[in-house]
């Protein structure tokens, strides 16, 4: 009777204590890994939504980028941090493309995380040298066709959504191309002006001024519907290539093993992070456009996006490395 009695005191001490700890996140700063350089649309969302999140928990929020191995090196920095919800990773759609290309990764894409949430989509957009006689994109394929093998796409680096939306046009297309992997998209605009290379598909946001500019030529945008930033410019659906759809996209991770009370408050700040008007005006001005949802609609998500490459890398014959 004296034991039962003493269990029951602890436990009536445990439940207080577990649920005040879980009330007491974050109880210091939280760091965002982007897994690449400044400027483009992960770092520019993780920034967004870090201010927001920090200033409704009263907590510094900062944004590391950490560039490098088609961005698996930032993101295993968080596979391998405390699983205590203040760190996270900003990933990008090559998370999700990474496993058919790489024969081993320094972590589970699935296991090694616990997915907060889908942070947004940016449409990509297929682009011609001036010098490419097409001005749509059945005058393109035809084209591409009477000279098989002469041409060539860009790609800001083997293995993201540009290359591989490359990959997939050729596939669908059934036209013959070169693959020219650059470090970024900003290095491969200037061989696409002078004409060195033939075509890119580049995210809305790092191509729209040279289209703006009169320095490249846009023929369709890659996702279902069309974009903001060019609205007079139609679907690769649309444009005659049915069932051709693509992104990049972004979403925040953290390390697997984090309560799942912490993930729910950072996926609850996150989206009214997103809902803000000023953020959604920020990322409308870059080309992005934003997401948000539950932490098992991004699982979901992640999962359907690594089948669907697969069976892309699997067509074009990508072996992994």
């Amino acid at each position: 009777m004296q034991r039962r009695h003493l269990i029951a005191a602890c436990l009536a001490v445990a439940v207080p204590l577990g649920a005040s700890a879980q009330a007491a996140f974050p109880s210091k700063p939280i760091s965002i890994v982007v897994p690449a350089t400044p400027g483009g649309a992960i770092d520019l969302t993780a920034r967004l939504i870090g201010a927001k999140v920090g200033a409704a928990f009263n907590q510094a929020v900062s944004v590391e980028n950490l560039g490098g191995a088609g961005g698996t090196l930032g993101t295993d920095k968080v596979a391998k941090a405390a699983p205590d919800g203040h760190a996270m990773v900003l990933v990008a759609s090559s998370h999700a493309i990474n496993p058919s290309l790489y024969k081993k990764l320094p972590f589970d894409t699935i296991k090694s995380f616990e997915p907060v949430m889908h942070t947004h989509t940016v449409p990509l957009v297929l682009v011609v040298s001036n010098g490419v006689p097409a001005r749509t994109l059945p005058e393109l394929i035809a084209y591409l066709k009477a000279n098989p093998g002469k041409h060539s796409f860009a790609s800001s680096g083997k293995g993201g959504a540009p290359h591989m939306s490359g990959e997939l046009f050729k596939a669908m297309a059934g036209v013959d191309l070169i693959h020219v992997p650059y470090k970024g998209s900003t290095a491969a605009h200037t061989d696409l002006i002078a004409g060195r290379v033939d075509l890119m598909f580049d995210t809305v946001a790092a191509i729209s001024g040279q289209v703006k500019g009169g320095n490249v030529r846009a023929l369709a945008v890659t996702t279902a519907t069309r974009s903001g930033v060019f609205p007079d410019l139609p679907t690769m659906a649309e444009a005659g290539l049915k069932g051709y759809e693509t992104s990049t996209w972004g979403g925040l991770l953290a390390p697997a093993g984090t309560p799942k009370e912490v993930v729910a408050k950072l996926n609850a700040e996150a989206n009214k992070a997103l809902a803000a008007a000023d953020t959604r005006e920020k990322l409308a001005a870059a080309g992005i456009e934003p997401a948000g949802g539950t932490p098992a609609q991004f699982a979901a998500f992640i999962q359907s996006e690594m089948a669907r490459w697969a069976k892309v890398a699997k067509a074009a014959g990508l072996e992994p490395e």
